[in-house]
């Protein structure tokens, strides 16, 4: 019986991945995935963020805890974790330049990976998060680009994540929407 179970879950698990995969974009109101560039950036992943962040993106399991220096284990990068909550612009700041918050200890892969090779492991991230996920990080994504004013100004992370926190989580707006998952 539990077999069952567990493979009746497999395989729904993989209908709702290929639907959100699909062209078309499946019911998915975000932007269908590049099949191309998802699976370069799921071999990108696997080479230089896995050792960190897990193969499965399940990060550290305790990632909420801080360590003996106040900096914070690995997160993960599929839905349970919060990467969806940033720009891909903010994520690509991230990676390449490393983080500029003390309690994280992620190095700069600016000298490793492109752009290109960064934004092909911000669509491997997307392939592993919800439906809702993606459309919230769609949603992320239009109103920063809204509060530029312009798609191609360059502005530090610190200062993007300052526009989501303004745009997007005045009050509990962002609680209502997804309940208090941080």
């Amino acid at each position: 019986m539990v077999s069952s179970i567990k493979s009746i879950g497999v395989i729904l698990a993989s209908v709702a991945i290929i639907s959100a995969c699909a062209p078309d974009g499946g019911s998915d109101s975000a932007a269908p995935l590049e099949q191309q560039r998802l699976a370069r950036g799921g071999e990108l992943y696997q080479k230089h963020c896995a050792s960190c962040h897990q193969t499965d993106l399940s990060g550290d399991p305790e990632w909420r805890t801080p360590n003996d220096d106040g900096s914070y284990p690995p997160p993960p990068h599929d839905s349970s974790g919060h990467t969806w909550h940033h720009s891909d612009q903010v994520l690509l700041e991230i990676i390449r330049n490393g983080s500029d918050f003390p309690q994280s200890k992620m190095p700069s892969y600016g000298d490793k990976l492109s752009d290109d090779d960064i934004g092909a492991i911000l669509e491997f991230f997307k392939a592993n998060w919800g439906p809702e996920e993606r459309e919230y990080q769609q949603r992320v994504n239009e109103q920063q680009t809204q509060a530029r004013g312009m798609r191609h100004v360059r502005i530090s992370g610190a200062a993007l994540r300052s526009v989501e926190a303004g745009m997007l989580f005045p009050g509990n707006a962002r609680n209502a929407l997804f309940g208090a998952r941080f």
